[in-house]
């Protein structure tokens, strides 16, 4: 199993309880850099990877292949966690490395853990408080929403149908212990307040 770890912003007091414990349990934690292995230190040893900052597809996926072999035997075998700053699903490495990993390893499992996102912290360290609707970018076409307390799921699926949006995921009481996940023609009538749904192009 590979677990992405979110690892928060960069100060080690913004690490989950969730964070601490893993990095504790994992038979081997890999992390893309300096900072990311800072973060680990209090808690074990973690194997620094390379992961260039360049456009260069071609180097790119030659590290994601070379640090993809690096991982693989510990993941077949037992818990390899990967430590990455801020949230593994939020503009990370981790997505494609998953994916190259998954062309030679197929049997190896995949999940991530959240971190404090940049997009969270931000709010915090700026002393924004955020009360309506907002974007995020990274300076390309979005491609996917994400809408808060949503109350009537088919409803909304249906009004952003009609805005080109075709894959649905909505989560209920995310992390409590009833927490129920719906995708696309599962969707209810009505959810809980606490209720996110994620849409995609």
């Amino acid at each position: 199993m590979l677990v992405g770890l979110g690892l928060g912003p960069g100060n080690p007091e913004l690490l989950t309880l969730r964070a601490v414990r893993l990095l504790k349990e994992a038979d081997v934690v890999f992390v893309p850099g300096r900072i990311a292995a800072d973060l680990v230190a209090p808690y074990r040893e973690a194997v620094l990877l390379t992961f260039p900052m360049t456009e260069d597809e071609g180097r790119i996926r030659t590290c994601l292949e070379e640090n993809a072999e690096k991982i693989a035997p510990v993941a077949l075998s037992g818990l390899a966690v990967f430590g990455i700053l801020g949230d593994p699903n939020f503009f990370s490495t981790f997505s494609r490395l998953c994916a190259v990993i998954a062309e030679k390893h197929p049997g190896i499992g995949f999940r991530t853990e959240p971190g404090i996102s940049s997009i969270t912290a931000f709010a915090a360290a700026a002393g924004v408080s955020v009360n309506s609707g907002f974007s995020v970018s990274d300076g390309t076409d979005a491609g996917s929403r994400v809408v808060l307390k949503v109350r009537r799921p088919q409803e909304m699926a249906a009004g952003l149908r009609a805005e080109g949006y075709r894959d649905f995921v909505l989560v209920e009481r995310m992390y409590f212990p009833d927490m129920k996940i719906y995708r696309n023609e599962d969707l209810p009538a009505e959810s809980d307040y606490m209720s996110v749904m994620y849409a995609r192009k």
